[in-house]
């Protein structure tokens, strides 16, 4: 139990980037997805470090994948999410996939992706 206790602590330092790319090698590795790992390591975790591994799952990065061909909806939208100027939510929107903002809390994520496929872009969430 205490080598558990002891990969958990380890497993709750890792980045948000760490833990993606430890999912995809579990997922490559044991032929088990992503959302089956977290639910078996979700309740191992117990009280003590459960809480530091939540406010790391609850950053995501929100990644622009495309304008969905409504470029200009998309372009008033992500300067309306990142202030912007034209020039700047042009170019990041025509070099999708790109990143609108970085290590923000899950809702926000959320409110940000429901804003952009709105405008009739697409965006991925990490």
């Amino acid at each position: 139990m205490a080598d558990i206790a002891k990969l958990v602590e380890e497993l709750s330092k890792l980045t948000v980037l760490e833990a993606a790319e430890l999912a995809t090698a579990l997922e490559e590795e044991w032929g088990v997805s992503a959302a089956a790992a977290v639910a078996v390591a979700g309740p191992a975790a117990g009280g003590g470090d459960g809480g530091a591994a939540a406010e790391e799952k609850d950053e995501f990065d929100v990644i622009l994948t495309g304008d969905g061909g409504k470029k200009i909806q998309v372009i008033k939208e992500v300067r309306a999410i990142t202030g912007l100027g034209l020039t700047e939510a042009k170019g990041l929107v025509e070099g999708a996939p790109k990143p609108l903002k970085e290590g923000v809390a899950k809702a926000e994520a959320e409110e940000i992706k429901g804003k952009i496929e709105a405008a009739g872009g697409t965006v991925e969430l990490k």
